[in-house]
């Protein structure tokens, strides 16, 4: 078994959903996944976001704001099919590719206004057709999460990943859990993620379990991202800290300190969000987080490895 750390995309495309959890967990701390948006103006014109948050060293692409029913993806060949744009991303970054699919819990709506052209549509909602959907199009794994004022509750998304688990079997890698509060103001701060949470995405069958990175959120300290981290780990759980706050869009110095308290806090990837200018982070921040957790020799290596090895 390799590390992620050493994989190229021939290892990627040959991994089952247990050999991927375990290539990242041999890897300790030092894989970056980089989240995307395919339904805004890429940045480089003819080239997808997701390829160039590859070139900068992302070893994992998530893709945001993606609706199974409709999928966007600007930047890629006019002559590729809306269904196989998952595979195509996969092929064109050498990288393993998951999509974000956002639960809601009956009668429960969110407190805060979203921005308009970001609000769910039904290919984006957790639900199971959706999900078998994401498996289908090639998906390698899915975050049950929710984006700003889309109302997503935790328990919302333990009740999903049940159902998932039952219905999808090992098919993908589940991640659950919430990188700020998601328009519900009841689980805002500390209260976005508790160690009951852990201890409830566990046992509904996620494998990794995401929550925010240190200094993200108001409350959210080094101390105590450390603290469910060693909780998920002692469950037999990875762990995925986030920046889900727009600071991926930050100066490379807060960027830096983010790094270093989530590699402190022993985490097993570290996500950075989609908001530099808007649809991915900010290309030198997903650099230079890299070169903090791994050093250049990996993150350099990452960069330069062809997608045809």
């Amino acid at each position: 078994m390799k590390r992620f750390l050493n994989c190229n995309a021939s290892d990627f495309e040959k991994m089952t959903k247990s050999e991927l959890i375990e290539s990242i967990a041999a890897s300790e701390g030092r894989i970056v996944v980089c989240e995307t948006i395919g339904a805004v103006p890429q940045m480089l014109g003819d080239v997808t976001n997701a390829e160039f948050a590859a070139s900068m060293g992302a070893d994992i692409i998530l893709l945001n704001i993606f609706d199974v029913n409709n999928p966007v993806m600007h930047g890629l060949p006019a002559d590729v099919k809306p269904e196989d744009y998952i595979r195509k991303i996969k092929e064109l970054t050498g990288r393993p590719v998951g999509l974000n699919l956002e639960p809601l819990e009956e009668g429960v709506a969110s407190t805060v206004e979203t921005d308009e052209w970001a609000g769910l549509s039904s290919g984006r909602a957790g639900t199971l057709e959706n999900a078998k959907k994401a498996v289908e199009m090639g998906a390698d794994f899915i975050v049950l999460t929710g984006n700003p004022g889309i109302g997503v509750t935790n328990k919302a998304i333990t009740d999903t990943l049940k159902l998932y688990r039952k219905e999808l079997g090992d098919s993908v890698v589940l991640i659950a859990g919430k990188m700020h509060a998601a328009g519900i103001l009841g689980e805002a701060g500390e209260k976005i993620i508790t160690r009951n949470d852990v201890k409830e995405f566990s046992e509904a069958g996620a494998d990794i379990i995401l929550m925010p990175a240190p200094g993200t959120v108001p409350g959210i300290t080094m101390e105590y991202i450390r603290g469910l981290v060693s909780y998920a780990h002692e469950l037999g759980k990875l762990t995925l800290t986030s920046i889900g706050t727009s600071q991926e869009g930050a100066d490379v110095s807060t960027i830096k300190n983010i790094a270093l308290m989530c590699k402190m806090a022993g985490t097993d990837l570290h996500h950075l969000g989609d908001s530099g200018y808007m649809g991915m982070a900010l290309p030198e921040n997903i650099f230079e987080y890299g070169k903090v957790i791994r050093g250049v020799r990996h993150t350099y290596h990452r960069m330069a490895a062809s997608i045809k090895r």
